[in-house]
């Protein structure tokens, strides 16, 4: 059976909007399994701080594309495209419906808007000295020198994402052609349904908030710690992720316990406004429910139709 004949769910939103457990539970309406889309969720030994789905989720669902690298190896997007796309394939072989779960919205768009990605190998020396720049001379600077060779790309890359900003540099170092360039879309072909999960800002901001607490009181402390003795150091991509960093920054003395905590409930909230922009409630594509009050008939009827 081909990728475009495949139905595929997808759930998107921000962060602590009950998409795992909506998920799980068409999943197991509708014979489904989850797929992640989430670029945190991929390494393993970072459950705590990642929100990963538990073992009793997992076991309830079968979840793909979670735990597959280490903390110190990369995962690029088009190789994380090639893994969902291929998950895609088996779970539709066997006669389930994928699941298309997550709030990293640059995994979801490339799969089901099918991204053409630049395949250009990582230069460690060139993202160590573009790193320095961006430290020394701050990252607007950084993005001030993306704007001038690659102006498209600035113009979708927040400054603050010095990673993308970063990769965006090494594409046009490397090939000499802006990362937009080489960039385009080829479309799977998936039938798709997106169902998107929203609620009042300052809700999301308490749900937020009480997960923090959680994952603290779930000991996200030790997490961290136990990363460092496996030997994966603090300057590792995978360890500048909300609550690792600032976890971080607290084992080595730079801030209170306290301080750590609101760090990341602070930068939580900056980090659902940027997922917000990709993923617009004002997007037609997208059926958004309000997770505060979620209408699960509505849920299930649409989806039923969907399938029909």
């Amino acid at each position: 059976m081909g990728l475009s004949e495949a139905k595929v769910l997808v759930i998107v939103g921000p962060t602590a909007a009950g998409k795992t457990t909506l998920a799980i539970r068409l999943g197991q309406r509708f014979g489904g399994e989850a797929i992640s889309a989430d670029s945190r969720q991929v390494y393993r030994y970072m459950d705590i701080g990642t929100a990963k789905a538990t073992r009793e989720e997992q076991a309830a669902l079968p979840h793909h594309l979670i735990d597959i690298v280490d903390p110190d190896e990369e995962l690029t997007l088009a190789h994380y495209q090639d893994l969902a796309n291929a998950a895609i394939e088996q779970i539709w072989a066997r006669s389930r419906l994928p699941i298309l779960v997550g709030g990293t919205g640059l995994y979801v768009r490339a799969v089901t808007e099918g991204w053409t990605v630049p395949e250009v190998a990582p230069d460690l020396a060139l993202r160590e000295r573009l790193q320095r720049e961006a430290e020394q001379q701050g990252v607007e600077a950084l993005h001030s020198t993306l704007a001038t060779v690659d102006p498209l790309a600035a113009q979708r890359i927040d400054a603050r994402n010095v990673r993308r900003v970063i990769r965006a540099l090494e594409v046009y170092y490397k090939t000499g052609a802006p990362i937009s360039n080489l960039q385009s879309k080829d479309p799977p072909g998936y039938r798709l349904l997106k169902i998107g999960l929203t609620m009042p800002r300052e809700a999301l901001y308490a749900r937020i908030d009480a997960r923090i607490d959680r994952m603290i009181a779930q000991g996200l402390e030790n997490e961290v710690r136990a990363l460092v003795a496996r030997g994966y150091g603090y300057d590792l991509p995978s360890m500048s992720g909300l609550g690792y960093q600032q976890i971080g920054q607290y084992l080595r003395g730079e801030v209170s316990r306290d301080e750590a905590i609101a760090l990341i409930k602070r930068h939580t909230r900056r980090f659902v406004r940027q997922q917000y922009n990709w993923f617009r409630l004002t997007d037609g594509a997208i059926h958004w429910f309000d997770a505060n009050q979620l209408d699960e008939r509505a849920v299930d009827d649409l989806v039923r139709t969907w399938l029909a």
